[in-house]
Parts: C-alpha cells; structure tokens; sequence
C-alpha cells in the first residue's frame, strides 16, 4: 500500500484549495492512504474528506520531535510538500521518501506587484498549480470540497430568499467598506431577500456594523466554526464576499458566489472557478495589485479599487447573475 503525506499548514484558502488534489491522489492510488498535515486552526477545512486516512495537527509553538516521530513511523513512499516554506521544509528533512514542492511563482509575483509587467497572462488557479508540480496527477478543472458532517444543522430555518454576506477579510484593501455593505444589502431587502451574515471570530465587528444597519439581517457570525459557517453558506441563494478564505469555503460547498476584488488580482491564483461564481473588480485601475496578499492601507491613499466598486453596481450584477442560476 503505497503511503501519501500532503503538507499545507495555511492559510484557510490555500488548505481549501489543496482538497482537489487529494481526490486526484486517491484516484490514481485507490488503495492507496493519504495522510494530512495542516495548522490546528485550519484543520476543519478537511475534517471529514473520505479521501484521507489520518489528519495531523501542527502547532509550532509546540516542539516538533513527537509530531516527527509520528510521521516517521508512517514510512510514507511519497510526500507532498504544499506550503514550501522553511517549517515545511523542516518537517520534510527529517523524512524519508520521494518528496514534492509545490513550485511558487514568487518572481512572477513581485514583479506583478511592484512593477506591473504580467508574466501570469495565462489563469491557472493555485489547485492547477499544485497539480502542476506533481507529475503523477493531472488536473481537470476538480473544484475544491468541504464535507459538512449530516449533524450540523443551519442556525436558521430554511428558505429560498436568503443572500449571504462574508464582509471580512485577513488585510484592510481587501475589504469591500462596510457602507457599502450595509447599502447593497437595503436593496436586496427592498427587493425581497434576506441577509445572512458569514464570518469567523475576526469578522464578528464588521458582521456586528453591518447587522445594525439592516433591520431584516441576521447575524451568524461564529468563532471560527469554519463548517458551521459553510452549513449556513448552503441554505443561502448566493453569497458576496471578498477575496478571503471564506470565498473558497463558498465555493467548496458550491454556492453560488459574488467575489469583490480590491487590491488583489485573479493572476495569483486565488480566484473562484466554478461555473456559477462571479467575480468583480476595478479593472481599469493601474495600480492594481498592490500587494499580493492585501495590505493594511491604500498606498495611494484613494482606495480606488474598492470605492470606485459601487454598492448600484454590485446590485445590479447581482440581479443579473440571479437570473442565469
């Protein structure tokens, strides 16, 4: 039985994003056991995926020898090194077998980013990318999954008019303004829906403004109850959100889905491909991206990106979007 180790300590997105190829993985070896290693924090993103055996938890502030020798007694035939950073990289050196990294494309991304020359004109997304760099799998447009165990029920009984809101996001430029939350979803109200609101412990503040402003919203942001949240994904006809973990989370339990990008671009990778997914943005602007992970501030203090993306606008991409479900 040939023995498969895939790292990916984080983030939420990037674990999300790595479920394709487990289930590429678990076609080729069908007899094969896949194995799992991610950061405690985001082990819910592959809680309950059939296509692996043992998921194990990575806490860096704890000393690593046990985690080691746990996974030396595997004796795994091939590992998959997703993150390829220096604790990946540590783990793995301690390991024997055929080893695979995923390959960044780090110098494309810098000069994107501070120089604007695009050397990413073809759109792979991160899952092909990961594909790419193990040669024994080949990627066919597999969307990422989130298995949703049978006892989690939704916070709310269901209907057919609710749309669902993640306003929140790791980095400030990534965030579409709450204000324009809070006016998109009156005009959703008028127009019959109700809002659900979607976020971890981090999002609690921002879910927290917007409910105030909506009278018929309801608030289920969670701590970090990555599955709940994805349970009351499904109950919803749509969801907005931006750039964030929870976007792929929409997508891995295929909702359909509007995507606001601010300061980011769909060349890193992290973009929503399935047929039923949405994504906007201020194209025009050149200086987009200014970051590839988002930043704290607008560093041309206009915010152009996302202010210029108007609540009118979104309304009306969304109605249309509706009517092609």
């Amino acid at each position: 039985m040939k023995r498969i180790l895939i790292i990916r300590l984080s983030s939420l997105g990037d674990v999300i994003l790595s479920t394709p190829i487990l289930k590429l993985l678990k076609e080729k070896y069908s007899n094969g056991s896949i194995d799992y290693l991610v950061n405690k924090n985001y082990k819910d993103a592959v809680a309950n995926n059939p296509n692996l055996s043992t998921i194990f938890e990575y806490e860096k502030e704890k000393n690593q020898q046990t985690l080691i020798n746990s996974l030396k007694k595997k004796k795994y035939a091939l590992i998959i090194d997703l993150q390829n950073n220096f604790r990946s990289r540590s783990i793995v050196s301690k390991l024997p077998g055929k080893v695979y990294r995923f390959s960044k494309p780090t110098l494309k991304k810098f000069l994107l980013v501070n120089f604007k020359w695009n050397r990413l004109k073809e759109l792979r997304t991160i899952p092909q990318m990961y594909a790419d760099s193990i040669s024994e799998i080949e990627f066919n447009g597999e969307l990422p999954e989130l298995h949703i165990p049978e006892k989690k029920l939704p916070s709310v009984k269901p209907k057919n008019n609710f749309i669902g809101f993640a306003p929140g996001a790791k980095h400030f430029t990534k965030i579409w303004p709450v204000e324009y939350f809070v006016d998109l979803g009156k005009k959703l109200i008028d127009a019959g829906f109700t809002i659900l609101l979607l976020g971890g412990k981090a999002d609690k503040d921002i879910c927290s403004k917007i409910h105030n402003q909506l009278k018929n919203s309801i608030d289920l942001s969670t701590n970090d109850d990555l599955l709940q949240i994805a349970r009351d994904m499904k109950e919803c006809k749509l969801v907005v959100c931006n750039d964030s973990g929870l976007m792929h989370a929409a997508q891995a339990v295929d909702v359909p889905l509007v995507t606001i990008f601010g300061s980011t671009v769909k060349e890193f990778g992290f973009f929503p491909y399935s047929e039923n997914s949405l994504i906007i943005e201020n194209e025009g602007l050149k200086c987009r991206p200014c970051s590839h992970i988002g930043k704290s501030k607008c560093p041309k203090k206009h915010f152009k990106c996302m202010l210029e993306i108007t609540p009118e606008l979104v309304f009306n991409k969304i109605t249309g979007f509706i009517k092609n479900l």
